[in-house]
């Protein structure tokens, strides 16, 4: 088999706390309590953005320290910032609010964005020197007004745009009577798509691959746009593409809860192994709607509030090249319906059924990757660490398959294990934040393989009680194979013709072939 190539990934984080507060579902829900202490405090917990850039699991996230350097530093993390800390990193950037609602107005396609006149000035100002905007890109923010223009918008059901205190901008509803076309949902979209076009922007930077050349886009996010008529019909991958300058490719929208990006990626690898396409992006944006989600026991912990970013990612898998570690089309571990939702279940058809089809240890798996959601942030919401609690699982199956020792399991979850440092933005964390660097570590000879792993509560949307999950294998490429060269048989060719034409002219033919 022919597998496909990882080629390249990006990660961009967003910090947004004042879309956290119009959009956040916790937040709006708080926010009809008119006596709720949560909402009376929050504000005192808000992080400033140079805190969130400094905070060492969000360091790790856009690749500018390993997992494994964010080990050695003491937890809590938010008590513990990096020193001399940066906003770019090798695989993305976290971009602070004020200027993502400048991308939010670039990628806005209906003028349902509308920035205050100066405000959108000086984003412009900040635009022209970011390594990504062209003048082009940075003249689509248009849609300005003044304040009191604003908030007339507002007095008509638009959401408000604020940053540092003051009323910036506002996102307004793109149609009267649709519910799925209000103001919220827009915000909702837009938050989603812009994150999604940053990221896809920094995996165009960073594998210098021409736009041109992508030939297909999976969509993989939480979200879903539509209209009253079809409310997840799509497509997020096209309208991305387009901002992005994808101009030959197309696309669609793929969903699955938690575990959608893996279920993208093994599509994607399947589209280039058959020969559809040559380049395929899978690409996701953030869930605004999850920001603050802990924040209540974030709150009343004391903490800061953690969850206050957007996350965004973007892969590039290409067709084999020989060197960019491969996707084993050939062993893909799947939740099947029929298996049920219990944890040992789970993990022996999506991490050692795989493994046993091509006659492999647990042990043989460098890392692996499953939900790698931060446990600074689920652990005082009493979700406990969700990424050791996997690794425990495999190892405690190891156990019982007679692979690893009882007294073993706590070393096999320290070095095949992933330290959790994702946002916990449901589809964001699961197994995806770890490519990137699985990829370096491949390319670089320090690993083998790592075994990336989605996980999805499909129970939320109450259609069904099933759970769901589907992993594959990254794997060392072993090179190209030598094909067959084909015999010269021109001079053959060329000697049959010349016989052929005397034959001919000793009959007397007149139109001889020369």
């Amino acid at each position: 088999m022919n597998n496909a190539v990882v080629a390249g990934a990006s990660y961009v984080l967003v910090h947004v706390p004042n879309i956290m507060m119009v959009a956040g579902t916790t937040q709006l829900l708080e926010k009809e309590n008119p006596n709720s202490d949560y909402i009376k405090k929050i504000k005192e917990h808000i992080r400033t953005y140079d805190e969130a850039v400094a905070y060492p699991p969000n360091q790790v996230y856009i690749g500018n320290i390993s997992p494994e350097d964010l080990k050695n530093i003491k937890r809590p993390w938010y008590e513990n910032p990096l020193k001399d800390s940066s906003r770019f990193g090798r695989y993305g950037e976290i971009m602070p609010e004020d200027e993502f609602y400048g991308l939010m107005a670039i990628s806005d396609a209906f003028d349902l964005v509308i920035l205050e006149r100066e405000f959108a000035e000086a984003i412009k100002q900040k635009f022209s020197r970011h390594p990504l905007f062209s003048e082009n890109e940075i003249n689509r923010i248009k849609m300005v007004a003044d304040e009191e223009t604003i908030k007339k918008h507002l007095e008509n059901g638009a959401i408000e745009l604020v940053y540092e205190g003051k009323l910036v901008g506002c996102v307004r509803k793109a149609h009267d009577k649709d519910e799925t076309l209000s103001a919220h949902v827009m915000l909702e979209n837009l938050a989603t798509k812009a994150s999604a076009v940053l990221a896809l922007r920094y995996l165009l930077k960073t594998t210098g691959i021409a736009p041109t050349d992508i030939d297909y886009i999976i969509e993989c996010s939480e979200e879903a746009c539509g209209d009253m008529n079809q409310r997840g019909g799509g497509n997020f991958a096209k309208a991305i593409g387009e901002i992005a300058g994808c101009g030959s490719a197309t696309g669609a929208d793929m969903r699955g809860f938690c575990a959608g990006p893996t279920h993208a990626l093994i599509s994607a690898a399947a589209l280039v192994s058959a020969g559809v396409y040559k380049n395929v992006v899978v690409v996701a944006g953030g869930a605004a709607a999850k920001l603050g989600m802990n924040g209540r026991d974030h709150v009343n912990k004391g903490m800061p509030v953690l969850e206050d970013v957007l996350g965004g990612f973007a892969v590039l898998v290409s067709s084999n090249d020989g060197e960019n570690p491969v996707i084993r089309l050939d062993s893909i571990g799947k939740h099947p319906i029929a298996a049920g939702a219990a944890p040992q279940a789970v993990m022996q058809n999506i991490v050692y059924n795989p493994l046993d089809r091509l006659n492999l240890k647990a042990f043989e798996v460098d890392k692996y990757a499953p939900e790698l959601q931060n446990p600074e942030i689920t652990e005082p919401a009493g979700a406990g660490d969700v990424p050791k609690a996997n690794y425990k699982m495999i190892a405690a199956i190891a156990v019982k398959r007679g692979e690893l020792k009882r007294e073993e399991m706590d070393s096999f979850v320290e070095k095949h294990g992933v330290i959790g440092f994702a946002p916990t933005q449901g589809h964001i964390p699961s197994g995806v934040p770890f490519i990137g660097y699985a990829r370096e570590q491949i390319l670089a000879g320090n690993m083998t393989r790592a075994m990336i792993i989605g996980k999805g509560s499909l129970f939320l949307g109450r259609m069904t009680n099933l759970f769901d999950g589907i992993s594959f294998i990254m794997e060392k490429n072993p090179g190209l194979k030598k094909e067959e060269k084909m015999p010269d048989i021109s001079s053959y060719l060329a000697e049959a013709f010349r016989e052929f034409a005397e034959y001919l002219k000793a009959r007397g033919e007149a139109d001889a072939p020369r």
